[in-house]
């Protein structure tokens, strides 16, 4: 009986080239980011009525996050990093702003309202993974209440009282670690993500992994970024009904357009018209 002939092993598993459009990320320096602020500035007074929309927008989500921090603190969290995930969204219409007048178009509150409607794919399955991250968050705030308040859900007063002891500093490590991990994540996964799915008509996952990278080869600087547009919000929840958040929520909004344009360079084409 003659021996079978020697089964000749398949070729290795070759993957094909991907098809997503090469680009560099450039390096930021922290004068960059007052460039962006300013390239945000000319862009809100540019168009002062579509920026005045998309601040009462934001105006109105701190207004609910207030009422349930003085109602369910224990849910602040939780609504706060949902205000995180709807936030970057809405700016999708100040991105589409932005983008128009780079590109010398006039911008109108119609085509920045209906913006996403192209990328619908791309968005949604970036708001699935947001949202598992927004629900994760809530759920670690919520444990982290559990353990520090064993006797039950605090009231306003305690979390008040419990933030401005010294005394209770496991729990605001705790709460400060557990919330700015979370905070951290979210940021690098949006910073530039939803700028770029506007702007490439990319998918999501490409987009997120680009923010990704964007944070790492620029950690100081996009960390940098990051508190510097906390500290915004923070002094525009300040103003008397936290009013100045008409005026900085569109701020934002537009320098990060601009963020995104000054650190992911794209070497074949420019913008998708």
């Amino acid at each position: 009986m003659s021996p079978l002939p020697p089964v000749e092993a398949p070729p290795p598993y070759i993957p094909p080239p991907s098809e997503a459009p090469p680009k560099e990320i450039l390096r930021v320096r922290l004068v960059h980011l007052l460039h962006w602020l300013r390239a945000g500035w000319r862009d809100l007074c540019a168009h002062p009525g579509i920026a005045a929309f998309y601040g009462t927008a934001f105006w109105l989500m701190a207004l609910v996050l207030g009422a349930v921090f003085r109602n369910k603190p224990e849910y602040t969290m939780s609504m706060a990093s949902g205000c995180l995930l709807l936030g970057p969204f809405l700016a999708m219409g100040l991105y589409e702003v932005s983008r128009r007048r780079e590109q010398d178009l006039v911008p109108d509150l119609g085509s920045s309202l209906t913006c996403w409607d192209r990328h619908m794919g791309s968005m949604a399955m970036l708001v699935l993974v947001l949202i598992v991250l927004e629900l994760l968050w809530g759920r670690a705030s919520l444990v982290v209440f559990a353990v520090f308040f064993n006797t039950g859900m605090p009231s306003t007063a305690s979390v008040v009282q419990a933030v401005f002891n010294p005394e209770n500093w496991e729990f605001l490590l705790a709460y400060t670690v557990v919330g700015g991990g979370f905070a951290m994540l979210v940021f690098s996964m949006a910073v530039v993500s939803i700028p770029m799915i506007l702007d490439r008509d990319t998918d999501a996952i490409s987009a997120a992994i680009t923010s990704l990278e964007v944070v790492f080869h620029n950690t100081g600087a996009m960390l940098l970024w990051g508190l510097l547009i906390a500290v915004l919000v923070a002094l525009a929840l300040l103003a008397p009904w936290g009013l100045g958040l008409l005026v900085v929520g569109p701020l934002l909004g537009h320098a990060s357009w601009h963020a995104y344009r000054g650190t992911v360079h794209w070497l074949q084409g420019g913008t998708v018209p």
